[in-house]
């Protein structure tokens, strides 16, 4: 299975779905909100909509918030505004005009307060054992499978996949489960991404190509197994990159079939809102760091981590690629997105060494440096927040227009945030994982550091 190029990952999955059905909300005065992590707000309730609900804030925009984010006496608060649903009125259509059959609406996922780490101080967050997806998550709905415009869809928890051809009920089931199950190892990691659908969007979306070349006619990169497209914000991948081969007339999964590339690629998805302001060695490294996790079934074994590290060394090896050739450790965190697609485009093993590179470092700032636990790289994550959330109150302004192509419009007289929109921001906030060592100090830290574990640098 091929390796994505860079440039094209940095993509999030989007689609037009319809909302679930809403419960209103009893009308409610101006009320003060406090969060899981004690910050508050001022807000006026206008829907619940399990797992969100709708605020409109003192200077009358309308926003989303996950109930999962509020406190214990807020949640207690909603169950007693929420009023019945009540249903739907149809619209009523003229006689003689045939109407499409409607799709069924779909269903954003719930929260998953049982996997999300809770957004604790960077000091006394932990890393999950185990992570387990949920048996309702990969409930496969099968919402068309006539084939009409020669698509097949089905739904899961969170996801929406377009087919070109159908897929066996076991086969869907199996494919849901590898994406269900990343999206939750991702929610439950103490980086506290808490990743969520676009704002007005109910899922993520997939589309699965039988062929190569009706991937590749469809936008796909010819050297990759997969892609998401920035123009569409749609995760495309052929069925061989699936590991699906046809034995009749139904779609099986083959006996090479591998699902790394599945979770690396659908790691960047649920990242979307970070990747903006993230250096690319980031950016791939998480990727790489969940992708090398132990994972069967549905489950990752997060526990075992450090097996997951020493099996992704050992592959690398039988490439030629082992840590003690990766050079100055400093001067890769400090690479642009430029450079580094400079160096990437130099070929496949240029591009395997920086991806291995920064797998090591993300798994050398989660495991191995400071207290051992993470905490430099927790605050490293938070303050990428911080940008991508003043950015986000920037886009979310009536008065900013933006585009099909991510450009946008807006006033002279509006401020843009502080924060820079680019990896620029991310490299600006590297001193805070430096944290006052010298390039030299650092490069020996990450030698002892993995020493530690028995692993030669």
């Amino acid at each position: 299975m091929q390796r994505l190029l860079p440039l094209l990952l940095f993509c999030f999955v989007c689609a037009s779905a319809a909302r679930a059905q809403t419960a209103a909300a009893t009308p409610q005065a101006v009320h003060t909100w406090k969060t899981i992590d004690g910050r508050s707000f001022q807000a006026t309730l206008l829907k619940i909509r399990e797992p969100l609900i709708e605020l409109r804030l003192p200077d009358g925009k309308a926003v989303t918030f996950p109930i999962a984010r509020l406190s214990p006496e807020d949640q207690t608060f909603l169950k007693n505004s929420a009023a019945p649903a009540t249903p739907a009125t149809p619209a009523t259509a003229a006689a003689s005009t045939p109407q499409p059959k409607a799709t069924p609406p779909a269903t954003p996922p719930p929260a998953s307060p049982s996997t999300t780490a809770t957004r604790l101080p960077p000091e006394k967050r932990t890393w999950p054992p185990l992570v387990e997806v949920d048996s309702r998550a990969i409930e496969v709905k099968p919402i068309s499978e006539t084939g009409e415009g020669g698509k097949y869809l089905y739904r899961s928890q969170a996801f929406e996949f377009t087919s070109e051809d159908k897929l066996a009920g076991s086969v869907m089931k199996e494919i849901a489960r590898t994406f269900e199950a990343t999206r939750a190892l991702v929610e439950a990691l103490p980086w506290c991404i808490e990743p969520k659908p676009p704002a007005g969007q109910a899922l993520y979306q997939a589309k699965f190509y039988v062929s190569r070349e009706s991937y590749i006619a469809a936008g796909g990169p010819s050297n990759s197994g997969g892609v998401y497209m920035t123009k569409d914000h749609v995760f495309r991948i052929p069925f061989p990159s699936l590991g699906l081969e046809m034995r009749g007339k139904t779609w099986f999964k083959n006996t090479d079939f591998k699902n790394d590339t599945l979770v690396h690629e659908i790691t960047h998805q649920m990242m979307n809102d970070y990747l903006p302001f993230l250096p690319t060695w980031v950016i791939e490294g998480t990727a790489e760091y969940t992708e090398m996790i132990p994972y069967n079934a549905g489950r990752f074994i997060t526990a075992s981590h450090e097996r997951g590290l020493k099996e992704y060394i050992k592959e690398a090896a039988k490439r030629g690629m082992t840590p003690a050739k990766v050079g100055s450790v400093v001067a890769h965190m400090n690479m642009t997105t430029p450079q580094w697609h400079e160096r990437a485009d130099t070929g496949a093993p240029e591009q395997f060494q920086l991806y291995f590179t920064s797998c090591l470092l993300v798994y050398y700032f989660s495991h191995l440096d400071g207290d051992g636990k993470g905490t430099r790289f927790f605050k490293y994550i938070d303050k990428i927040r911080e940008g991508r959330e003043a950015w986000a109150a920037f886009f979310q302004n009536p008065l900013v227009k933006m585009h099909p192509d991510g450009s946008f419009n807006f006033p002279g007289n509006l401020p843009l945030p502080t924060q820079k929109r680019g990896d620029q921001y991310g490299l600006e906030q590297l001193p805070i994982l430096l944290d006052g060592r010298t390039p030299e100090q650092m490069q020996q830290a990450v030698i002892d550091g993995y020493k530690k574990i028995g692993v030669r640098w």
